[in-house]
């Protein structure tokens, strides 16, 4: 009896389910990976229960936040729900150049907007 056939379908179907699995793995983002902590492969970060997007009153002070570790959408969506989560806050977070320009309507100290992002697993490199 010849085996030769069933051992090829063997293989190749071993190969199939690998790249199958290695697909699934890798979720939304292709350039992280999944290991910049944005949560878009069930990551580690904790979600804050504000929606993004809300109105603040007048604009009391600006922040410049000069980020890094932001590798996709969902890195930014992340960045710019935890800051808003802080009462008082409305934020822009773009991906080039990472960076979060954030307006308050009351003043709030730069250590708990870089907290709010740290809690994400992203780094603050400066606040200007």
């Amino acid at each position: 009896m010849n085996f030769a056939p069933y051992l090829i379908g063997a293989v190749f179907l071993a190969f199939f389910v690998l790249a199958v699995r290695r697909i699934i793995k890798r979720g939304p983002c292709d350039q992280c990976h999944g290991g910049c902590g944005c949560g878009c492969h069930g990551g580690t970060s904790k979600s804050p229960k504000q929606p993004a997007g809300k109105a603040i009153g007048s604009v009391v002070a600006q922040r410049v936040l000069a980020l890094d570790g932001l590798h996709c959408a969902n890195c930014v969506s992340c960045v710019k729900t935890a800051l808003e989560a802080i009462p008082g806050v409305s934020a822009e977070v773009t991906l080039d150049p990472q960076r979060a320009v954030v307006r308050m309507d009351r003043a709030i100290p730069d250590e708990t907007l870089q907290k709010a992002v740290e809690e994400q697993g992203f780094r603050v490199l400066s606040v200007s």
